[in-house]
């Protein structure tokens, strides 16, 4: 096993690994940090109180960040007609339709990081399942990525909108910004996320929803944090 870096390890010696952290703490704490070379993506994960095998308790969805996430993002849309000009109005960077089905079949062409589809293109989009499937880039109607407000979904898209999903271990990983980031935009995008799966909670979960939350960077330590700190983010004060 290699030897952690000493940036690796600088890092370290400034986390209490006894403590949990406010939110707003843990960034503080992050900023500290050595700087690297690349700008390294800040992390969220959310351990839930859900078992994933049940249907009714997975969580999915998407949020927009308020300060996006630092990334270029390629969208690809598939559309005709009226629909094809306003994706390529709002930015779009592939609109087609059979074309495009046939270039991602035949020549493995996947240069994109989203997909967005009107309904009346599923039957095309529908072929692909095998190809974009696996990489979670399926259109999903949950996700706001089948659509026929094509114009707003490849907005938010380029505006930095996160797809978040449970996995099987019951653990929500995100990114949620660039470690080049101010930290009160560090902040309120991990608060928009952790609001967003809040909002997601399963009627069928039972007892402590969020178990566990983490923040940490591409290549850091992870950060503690208070889940109790947090559970009612997004919620309105009490009366």
């Amino acid at each position: 096993m290699p030897k952690p870096s000493r940036r690796y390890r600088q890092s370290c010696e400034s986390v209490d690994a006894e403590r949990l952290y406010e939110l707003a703490d843990a960034v503080a704490v992050l900023k500290s940090w050595p700087v690297t070379k690349f700008d390294q993506s800040v992390e969220l994960a959310l351990n839930l109180g859900v078992d994933p095998k049940h249907a009714d308790q997975m969580v999915r969805g998407a949020v927009v960040l308020p300060h996006g996430t630092g990334k270029a993002v390629r969208v690809l849309v598939f559309a005709k007609g009226d629909k094809e000009k306003e994706a390529q109005q709002a930015g779009a960077d592939h609109v087609g339709g059979e074309e495009l089905a046939a270039k991602i079949q035949n020549e493995g062409w996947l240069e994109f990081e989203r997909v967005i589809a009107t309904p009346d293109m599923m039957s095309v989009v529908g072929r692909l399942g095998k190809v974009l499937g696996p990489r979670g880039l399926m259109p999903n109607p949950k996700l706001g990525t089948v659509t026929m407000d094509v114009g707003r979904a490849v907005a938010e898209n380029k505006a930095g909108k996160v797809e978040y999903r449970v996995d099987k271990s019951g653990i929500v990983h995100a990114s949620v910004a660039r470690v080049s980031f101010d930290a009160a935009q560090i902040l309120d995008n991990a608060n928009a996320l952790i609001a967003a799966v809040l909002r997601a909670r399963p009627a069928a979960a039972k007892g402590s929803y969020l178990k566990k939350v983490a923040l940490t960077t591409t290549m850091g330590p992870g950060i503690r944090i208070d889940p109790v700190s947090v559970s009612r983010v997004g919620q309105g004060p009490e009366c």
